[in-house]
Parts: structure tokens; C-alpha cells; sequence
């Protein structure tokens, strides 16, 4: 998996590059061919953005943009956002194929 971390019109904190990178290791729990995770926060007018591209093998990619006016709470709730679309996407890969609750018959002992 390839990652990058870029800043711009800003300057990261170890703490900061660290807890992005504590993240990108929680992201494998999902079982996902995750290829490559850009991360690029950016300074805007009102506070911070910060976008979370991950291209994942044989899907669309998933795009995360979180503004927020502190650094530390952006990247938090992007982190946030990024694994709740993961689990999402795991939960659409495992699931599919398989039978509803409607498909199961009611089997009588």
C-alpha cells in the first residue's frame, strides 16, 4: 500500500503525521486490496480541509473531504468518515451473493 501525507500552506506535527498513519493501519481491518491512500490537508479561508483518497483494487475509489477549523478535530472526523465508508464498502463485498432473510425457508425441529 502506498501512502502519502502532504501539507499545504501548512506545516504537520509528527503527532499529526502519526495519528494519519495509526489510522492507515486500522483501515486493514476491513480486508480490502487498498493500493494507495493520498491524504492532503490544506489550509482554506475558514479553517482546514483534509481529503482522503484511497484507491481500492476492483472498486471505484473513495473520496473524503472534511473541513472543520481546528486541524486536530478535522483529521479526526475524516478518519471518522474514511472508515465508515470502508466498513460500508466491506459489509457490500461480503454480503454480496448471499441470501436474505427473506430467501431462508423457517425450519421446523
Amino acid at each position: 500500500m502506498n501512502t502519502t501525507i502532504t501539507g499545504r500552506h501548512i506545516v504537520l506535527s509528527d503527532f499529526n503525521r502519526q495519528h494519519i498513519e495509526a489510522a492507515f493501519e486500522s483501515f486493514l481491518k476491513y480486508k480490502l486490496e487498498i493500493t494507495s491512500i493520498n491524504v492532503v490537508v490544506s489550509e482554506i479561508k475558514n479553517g482546514v480541509n483534509v481529503e482522503f483518497n484511497m484507491h481500492i483494487a476492483h472498486t471505484n475509489p473513495v473520496v473524503i473531504n472534511q473541513g472543520d477549523k481546528d486541524l486536530d478535530t478535522a483529521i479526526d472526523l475524516a478518519i471518522e468518515r474514511a472508515s465508515k465508508a470502508l466498513r460500508r464498502l466491506h459489509d457490500r463485498v461480503v454480503s454480496h451473493g448471499k441470501d436474505s432473510l427473506k430467501d431462508l425457508e423457517l425450519v421446523e425441529a
